[in-house]
C-alpha cells in the first residue's frame, strides 16, 4: 500500500487528535499519579519487591471492628497483597478498599520508627530501655507521693480482649481505676438491655436471617458492622426477600440502596420508634404475656397512648402520619422483624432513650434472642487470669472515685464518659490525671470538641502514645512508643459487629517486624517489671505471646490453624418471658432526650456527621490509595464539601461549589457547597474522618474536623457522649 505525504500527515495529525480525544492520557496520568503516591509509601530503596518464592499467609484485618478474614500474598519475605480470605465466616472472600490498601500502613514511612521523646516543642529518637525507664520512674514517683490514682488510660472500645485486658490490669495493679474505653452505640445498647431487661450481654443483630430490617440511622452499608458482611448480606436480600426500610435524613448509601428511604428530622429517630410502637400495642400486634408485667407495662402504654400517637409524631419527626401507620403494620406482621438503631457506623453513642425505645419495638413483635432479631450474648469469658494481689498503694489509690463518676469493677474496661474528664481537666488549675497512656486511640481527633480535647491532654504532665503512626494524640505525647501494624504481631480479636453471634479470631504476623515497635500487651508487661513489687508480680508472664497462648489455653492450636473460633452467644430462646420487661426504665427516659446543641434562633440550620466506607472516622488514618477514590463532591483537593438541599441554599443565598463560612457553637470553618435534593431541608452533612492535622503530607490537612465544630452532649440517661449534630449557619464567602 502506497501513502503519500498528505495522506501520512493526515494519519499522524489524525491519530494524535484521537489519542488527546481518548480517556488514555489522562489514564495513564492518573495511574503515573497513583504509582508516585504510592511509591512515597514504598521503602526507597526495595521499590518492586525482588523475585522469590510466592506465598500465603491468612490472618484477620484490624482497621476496623468488622474483623475481615485476610490472605496476605508474599514473594519471598515481602507482602505484596491482601485479599478477602474465602471461607471465612464474617466476610467470606470480600474485602474492602481500606482492607485492601493494609500494605500502605505497614511499609508506610510515616510509621514512628523508634520510641521518641519530646524535648521543648521536639522529638527525639530514644532506646526503649530508656523509655521505659524514665516512664517507670515517673510512675514510681507518683505512687510515692500516694497518687497512684491520678494515673489513666484510654483504649480504643470496646475493650474485650487481652490488649484491653493488660491495660487494665497494669492500672489496677498501680492503683487506678481510671481505664477508660472509647464508647460505641454496642456500649449505648447494651446499657438499655440492662436497664429494661436486667441483663448484661454484648447485643448483636442477626441481620442474615431477618426478612424485615428496619434501620433507625445505622449506616449498614456505610462501614456499620462488619462492612464486606453487610455488602454481602444486602446483595442477597432479593434471594432472601429481605425489606431493608432505612430512617435518617440524609440519602446515604444505605438509604440509596434500601427498598424505601424514609427521611426524618435529625435526633427524633426515637421518638419515630415509639410512634410506631403505638400503633403496635394500639392495634393489639404484639406477642401475648407483656401484660403480665403489671403496672410498669400498663405505665408504657399510657405512654404511647398519650404522647406518641401518628399526630403528634408527625408533628416532631416529619414522617407523615401514613407513613408511621404502615410501617408499624408490615413490621409487626412480618415473619422476622428486626429494628435496630446506631448512628452511621455505629462507632459513637446513642441517647439511651433512643436505645431503650427501639429496644421496646424489638421486645413488642418478640425479636429479642430469636433467629432474626436482636441478640444479646454473653460475653466472651476466656481471659481468667487470678485477681492480682494488690499492695497498700494500690487498695488506696482503687479507694478514690473514677474520675469520669462511673462505678466498676477493678478487671473491668468500661466505656468511658471521656468528656467528662476533658471538663475537669481543663476547669481545675492542675489535672487531676497527672499520668496517662493512650494505646491505639486518637481522642484529640476522634473526641467531640477536639480542641478541648487537645487542651486536656496538653495540661497533663505525663502523657505515653502507643501508637503506630504520628497521629494527632501522638504528637501531643511526651513519649511515643512505636507498635507493629496487625500484620506483624499475634493477637486475639473478639468480633461482634454485625454478627449473630460473637467470633473469636486471631492476628498473626505474616511478614517479619519493619521496624523496632513492641506489642501494646508487651509494653505493659514490661513497664510493670520496671516497677517493680506488686506490680511487677500481677505480670507472671515472660512476654505477651507467652501470655496469649496461656490465656487462650486450648483454643490457641484451633486459633492457630483456623484462624478463628466461636466465641460464647446466647441461647436461641426468648429473653423477654412475661412480667420480665421493665418498661419503667423507657418511661422515666421519655422526658430525658437531649436536644441539639444551639437551638435559639440564631442557628437555622442542623449540622449532621455522615460515615463513609472510603473514609476513616476513628484513629486509623485514610491511606492514600482509599482517600485516591474519595468523589470531588466530598473532598476537592484540599476542600471538604457539605451536602445541602438547593431550597435551604436559595433561602440563605448560597450556590453550588461556591465557599461558605460554616459557624456552630463549637467553632469555624471553610466549606464548599454541594447542592443535593438527597437531603432534608434546614438540614446540612458533612463526613468524619478528614481535617488531620498529623499523619502524614498526603493525609493532613485535606477538609476539615467536624468534631472542631461539634460540642459534647451528655446522655441524661446513659452519662454518654451522644453528640451527632450541632445547630449551625452558613454565610456564603
Amino acid at each position: 500500500m502506497k501513502i503519500d505525504r498528505r495522506s501520512f500527515l493526515s494519519l499522524v495529525v489524525g491519530g494524535a487528535a484521537g489519542t488527546a480525544l481518548t480517556p488514555l492520557p489522562l489514564k495513564l496520568t492518573d495511574d503515573l499519579s497513583i504509582w508516585t503516591q504510592s511509591f512515597r509509601y514504598m521503602p526507597i530503596e526495595v521499590p518492586v519487591p525482588a523475585d522469590g518464592a510466592v506465598s500465603h499467609e491468612t490472618s484477620v484485618c484490624r482497621l476496623c471492628p468488622g474483623g475481615c478474614g485476610i490472605s496476605v500474598r508474599k514473594i519471598d519475605k515481602r507482602a505484596v497483597k491482601i485479599e478477602g480470605r474465602a471461607g471465612h465466616p464474617v466476610n467470606d472472600g470480600g474485602l474492602c478498599a481500606l482492607g485492601l490498601a493494609g500494605l500502605q500502613l505497614l511499609y508506610g514511612p510515616w510509621r514512628v520508627q523508634a520510641p521518641l521523646k519530646k524535648t521543648g516543642d521536639k522529638f527525639e529518637k530514644i532506646t526503649w530501655d530508656q523509655a521505659l525507664s524514665e516512664i517507670g520512674a515517673r510512675l514510681n514517683e507518683l505512687r510515692e507521693k500516694g497518687q497512684a490514682h491520678t494515673a489513666a488510660a484510654i483504649t480504643a472500645g470496646p475493650g474485650r480482649n487481652t490488649t484491653s485486658g493488660l491495660v487494665q490490669r497494669f492500672l489496677t495493679a498501680f492503683g487506678s481505676s481510671n481505664c477508660f474505653s472509647l464508647a460505641t452505640a454496642e456500649d449505648a445498647l447494651a446499657e438499655a438491655a440492662g436497664k429494661m431487661l436486667g441483663v448484661s450481654g454484648t447485643p448483636s443483630f442477626d441481620v442474615e436471617n431477618s426478612t424485615q430490617v428496619v434501620s433507625f440511622g445505622a449506616g449498614l452499608l456505610d462501614g456499620w458492622g462488619s462492612p464486606v458482611r453487610m455488602f454481602q448480606l444486602n446483595s442477597r436480600r432479593q434471594e432472601k426477600k429481605t425489606t431493608l426500610i432505612q430512617v435518617e435524613s440524609r440519602l446515604s448509601n444505605t438509604a440509596a440502596k434500601a427498598d424505601t428511604w424514609i427521611p426524618i428530622n435529625p435526633g427524633t429517630e426515637g421518638i419515630l420508634a415509639l410512634g410506631l410502637a403505638h400503633v403496635i400495642v394500639r392495634d393489639g400486634l404484639y406477642v401475648a404475656g407483656l401484660e403480665t408485667g403489671g403496672t410498669a407495662f400498663t405505665g408504657f402504654k399510657q405512654l404511647l397512648m398519650e404522647r406518641y400517637t401518628p399526630r403528634i409524631v408527625a408533628q416532631q419527626t416529619g414522617v407523615d402520619e401514613p407513613t408511621i401507620e404502615k410501617l408499624a403494620r408490615n413490621f409487626a406482621k412480618a415473619v422476622r422483624p428486626l429494628a435496630i438503631c446506631g448512628r452511621g457506623n455505629g462507632q459513637d453513642p446513642v441517647g439511651g432513650f433512643e436505645a431503650m425505645a427501639v429496644l421496646a419495638l424489638n421486645i413488642l413483635v418478640g425479636g429479642v434472642n430469636r433467629s432474626g432479631g436482636l441478640r444479646l450474648n454473653n460475653p466472651p469469658n476466656y481471659i481468667n487470669w487470678p485477681a492480682p494481689e494488690l499492695d497498700a498503694v494500690a487498695e488506696k489509690g482503687l479507694s478514690k472515685t473514677r474520675l469520669d463518676g462511673v462505678e466498676t469493677k477493678p478487671d473491668q474496661v468500661v466505656a468511658g464518659r471521656l468528656h467528662r474528664l476533658i471538663k475537669l481537666i481543663n476547669n481545675n488549675p492542675q489535672s487531676p490525671v497527672q499520668a496517662l497512656f493512650v494505646a491505639e486511640a486518637n481522642p484529640v481527633f476522634t473526641l467531640h470538641d477536639s480542641a478541648a480535647a487537645k487542651a486536656a491532654v496538653e495540661k497533663i504532665p505525663l502523657v505515653v502514645s502507643l501508637s503506630a503512626f504520628m497521629d494527632e494524640t501522638a504528637a501531643c505525647a511526651d513519649y511515643v512508643l512505636p507498635l507493629p501494624t496487625y500484620l506483624e504481631r499475634y493477637e486475639d480479636v473478639v468480633t461482634t459487629a454485625g454478627l449473630a453471634a460473637p467470633l473469636l479470631g486471631l492476628t498473626r504476623p505474616v511478614v517479619d517486624p519493619v521496624l523496632d515497635a513492641r506489642h501494646p500487651g508487651q509494653v505493659m508487661i514490661e513497664l510493670a517489671q520496671t516497677l517493680g513489687g506488686a506490680v511487677a508480680a500481677a505480670f507472671p508472664w515472660e512476654n505477651y505471646e507467652d501470655c496469649l497462648k496461656q490465656t487462650l489455653a486450648d483454643q490457641w492450636d484451633t486459633l492457630l490453624s483456623q484462624g478463628y473460633a466461636p466465641a460464647d452467644s446466647a441461647d436461641d430462646a426468648d429473653a423477654t418471658p412475661a412480667g420480665a420487661v421493665n418498661f419503667s426504665a423507657l418511661v422515666g427516659s421519655a422526658d430525658q432526650a437531649a436536644p441539639i446543641p444551639g437551638q435559639d434562633g440564631a442557628w437555622p440550620l442542623t449540622l449532621i456527621a455522615y460515615d463513609c466506607t472510603r473514609i476513616c472516622g476513628g484513629h486509623v488514618g485514610t491511606p492514600p490509595l482509599v482517600l485516591k477514590i474519595v468523589p470531588d463532591t466530598v473532598l476537592k483537593k484540599t476542600d471538604v464539601f457539605i451536602d445541602i438541599n438547593p431550597v435551604t441554599a436559595r433561602r440563605h443565598g448560597l450556590a453550588d461549589g461556591r465557599t461558605a463560612e460554616l459557624e456552630t457553637p463549637a467553632g469555624k470553618a471553610r466549606v464548599r457547597i454541594h447542592l443535593t435534593e438527597e437531603i432534608v431541608p434546614d438540614v446540612i452533612a458533612m463526613p468524619r474522618g478528614l481535617g488531620h492535622s498529623a499523619f502524614d503530607d498526603y493525609l493532613a490537612q485535606k477538609g476539615v474536623n467536624i468534631n472542631t465544630l461539634v460540642a459534647p452532649v451528655e446522655d441524661p440517661v446513659s452519662g454518654l457522649d451522644m453528640a451527632w449534630g450541632i445547630k449551625a449557619k452558613l454565610t456564603q464567602v
